[in-house]
């Protein structure tokens, strides 16, 4: 255990984040950039005592589950998740679990674009999406987070993604993005969430059963092209996913062809927004 180095590494860290980042208040006196240590404490679900000597290179070694909540708490990449690991003398092992913060540059850029975009996690949770995506898709903000995941509505929701996508084109998305989860499955092994995911959609879908009975594995790098959307009728777009690599994350961006019929569809429900959409299952 590097003492000296884990703590300059938990300082530099705490110092980087802003109290909004970790969803806190700011507050009117704060004599230091960043968090207070008693703050990454509470994050961390240990005590301030303990924290403090360890930021005072002074602390016992901390145990593998106090170093998974302060990676946690200080928001840590993989990478950086994997350094503090070692400085403290641990083997990182597996990540436990996809990381759900969105930087808030990536929220910017959906909140201004004016094409449909989304950020999914390795399981698909829907993280960010901007209003135009919302209409075209659906109302994320109506579902509740735990229902606000791609492969939930494509095998559990009804019909209602068959009749949007069709029924060749959600085959296809079926079959690859039950292959992605199963790579998930992988990288995540200790992630609760990825296993009772896994779990509804087995017991709530003979069709994600039989897929998930070949045991194929792979990484998606399409999606669907073509919406039947009930208000505005067929939009061919172009599916454009960026990868964020820190954070295991994708962008799906859907573009169109300039002026052409599927743009003009996507620019009236631009306008229509989400006032009609079906309702959540």
């Amino acid at each position: 255990m590097d003492r000296a180095q884990l703590a300059d590494f938990l300082r530099i860290r705490r110092e980087r984040l802003r109290p909004e980042d970790a969803g806190l208040p700011a507050g009117l006196r704060r004599r230091t950039p960043g968090l207070r240590r008693e703050e990454v404490a509470s994050l961390a679900t240990m005590s301030t005592d303990y924290y403090t000597r360890l930021e005072q290179a002074r602390g016992p070694r901390p145990s593998r589950p106090v170093l998974t909540g302060l990676a946690r708490a200080l928001q840590l990449s993989t990478a950086e998740r994997d350094h503090l690991f070692r400085l403290a003398g641990e083997q990182p092992g597996p990540p436990p679990g996809p990381p759900t913060d969105v930087r808030r540059g990536v929220r910017r850029m959906l909140a201004r674009l004016d094409v449909p975009g989304l950020v999914l996690d390795a399981k698909y949770d829907v993280l960010a999406w901007n209003a135009i995506a919302a209409a075209l898709i659906t109302d994320f903000s109506a579902l509740p987070p735990r229902d606000r995941n791609l492969l939930r509505l494509r095998f559990l929701s009804g019909s209602t993604q068959s009749e949007l996508f069709g029924e060749e084109a959600t085959a296809a998305f079926a079959r690859e993005a039950a292959a992605d989860l199963r790579a998930a499955t992988g990288k995540y092994p200790n992630d609760k969430s990825i296993r009772t995911l896994v779990n509804d959609l087995r017991t709530g879908s003979e069709e994600f059963a039989r897929i998930w009975a070949l045991h194929e594995v792979g990484t998606q790098q399409s999606m669907c092209q073509t919406f039947n959307h009930p208000l505005v009728g067929r939009i061919d777009v172009i599916c454009e996913v960026m990868v964020i690599p820190e954070h295991d994350q994708r962008v799906v961006l859907y573009t169109t062809e300039h002026n052409s019929p599927s743009d003009q569809a996507l620019r009236l429900l631009e306008v229509i927004g989400t006032q009609t959409l079906f309702p959540p299952s």
